[in-house]
């Protein structure tokens, strides 16, 4: 399967930010800086398990539930 990292990364600047593209660029720091690279990965990424258990752990740690 392939996609599924960035339909999370996505989901969570869009859950986080609620629009405003201040907020989603922070939260696209804070990715980067726990070690997920949004600009790495696009639709036809394939899915690593241990990549999506740590953007759901950082959903979870930001109070987003993915």
């Amino acid at each position: 399967m392939t996609g599924k990292i960035i339909e999370l990364i996505d989901r969570l600047v869009e859950l986080k930010s609620g629009g405003n593209p201040t907020v989603a660029n922070t939260t696209r720091t804070k990715l980067l800086l726990k070690g997920i690279n949004p600009k790495k990965y696009d639709s036809q990424s394939e899915d690593d398990p241990e990549v999506i258990k740590k953007i759901e752990h950082i959903a979870k740690e930001m109070g987003i539930n993915l």
